[in-house]
């Protein structure tokens, strides 16, 4: 049997693109590399994104099309091509931002969210280039948070992608998945789809030059925080926690999975949130509702920095509620404290920079 290229083609017409309902020659997804040597025939298909979701299922198709309508002996070798560009391989993401700092809780409710939006507001008020990513994928808080619920990202064009162009507010970069789906409903996700939104949020936005690029996770330890690791070269880790016992229990796990072997994140340091109530009207006085220093003694326990201790106060529900961030007030207790933290967690970072050049220089001569 001799193999001739309209043969060939008028086989891959019977196939048809999900996407569009097309055949892949008409939709000429079929590309002009087709060669056939005796029995064996090679071409390319030429998808969109190289996300394609029908991807291998187009490519399967094709290569059952030649073998009915062809013939069975055909051996047949389909690669495949993309009119976008790949995304970066994983460690490779990011090649602009300098610091890259998950603020991390072992259990939800102890103000995490809260202390990653006034951290990243804290670090742009110091003079910082500053990146917001609201990975928590199923209770996004970022947009309400900054008053942004209305935002809705667009994409543009860069270097043959397109990519997710972050809000900007306060002069902050923020990405949530709460800008692409309604707020009202629950977002009923398996980890591998939740996992894959969020490298997109990382690996498909324009998030340009930053000096931190903070990581608001979600609360506990579960596939978001493997996805983000393995996809990211975190800089160091800040674990927030309430004074009291059974929320440093959980604060211990959250350490410890940054410390285990196979991730081995350096922990910048530890935070104390709602360390203390002070009303307004009695700035001087504290009433320790959660216990007292609990955190605080965890860190000396553990031999890593207390970064900061921040009180309750109703300005930061209220500035949490209306999307202004206490942190914007540096004249405030609060305001005073988040940028604090903020200062300890530069110090902290740079220390951990400086520690780790020394090993780069080395690894780079040999």
């Amino acid at each position: 049997m001799t193999l001739y290229p309209k043969l060939i083609l008028d086989a891959l017409s019977t196939v048809r693109y999900p996407g569009n309902g097309k055949n892949i020659v008409e939709a000429e997804m079929v590309a002009d590399n087709l060669r056939i040597d005796g029995m064996k025939v090679s071409f390319s298909i030429i998808f969109d994104k190289p996300t394609d979701p029908f991807m291998k299922s187009v490519v399967k198709s094709a290569e059952t099309a030649i073998h009915t309508y062809v013939s069975k002996d055909v051996e047949v070798t389909i690669s495949t091509e993309s009119k976008q560009a790949a995304r970066p391989e994983p460690g490779k993401l990011l090649p602009q931002v300098k610091n890259v700092i998950a603020v991390s809780s072992g259990k939800g409710g102890v103000g995490k969210s809260t202390v990653a939006a006034n951290l990243a507001v804290a670090l742009s008020k110091l003079g910082y280039k500053v990146g917001l990513l609201d990975a928590d994928i199923f209770g996004p808080s970022v947009p309400k948070m900054f008053q942004v619920e209305d935002a809705r990202p667009y994409a543009e064009e860069v270097g043959g992608r397109d990519l997710i162009v972050p809000v900007e507010k306060y002069g902050i970069e923020l990405l949530s998945i709460g800008f692409f789906v309604s707020p009202e409903q629950a977002t009923l996700w398996r980890g591998a789809m939740a996992s894959n939104a969020l490298k997109q949020l990382v690996g498909d936005a324009k998030w340009g030059e930053l000096d931190y690029f903070v990581l608001d996770t979600p609360p506990g330890t579960s596939d978001i925080h493997l996805t983000l690791l393995q996809n990211l070269a975190i800089t160091g880790a800040v674990i927030v926690s309430t004074p009291q016992e059974v929320a440093l229990a959980d604060a211990r796990k959250g350490i410890n999975m940054y410390q285990n072997d196979k991730v081995n994140v350096p922990i910048l340091g530890l935070v104390e949130n709602m360390a203390w109530f002070t009303p307004a009207e009695l700035p001087e006085n504290k009433y320790y509702l959660f216990g007292k220093e609990g955190t605080k003694r965890l860190a000396e326990e553990l031999n890593v920095p207390l970064l900061g201790q921040i009180p309750i106060v109703q300005s930061i529900c209220e500035g949490g509620d209306n999307g202004t961030p206490v942190a914007l007030n540096e004249d405030s207790i609060t305001g005073q404290a988040f940028i604090e933290l903020a200062r300890n967690v530069v110090e902290q970072t740079e220390k951990r920079n400086a520690e780790m050049a020394p090993t780069q220089i080395v690894q780079t001569h040999k």
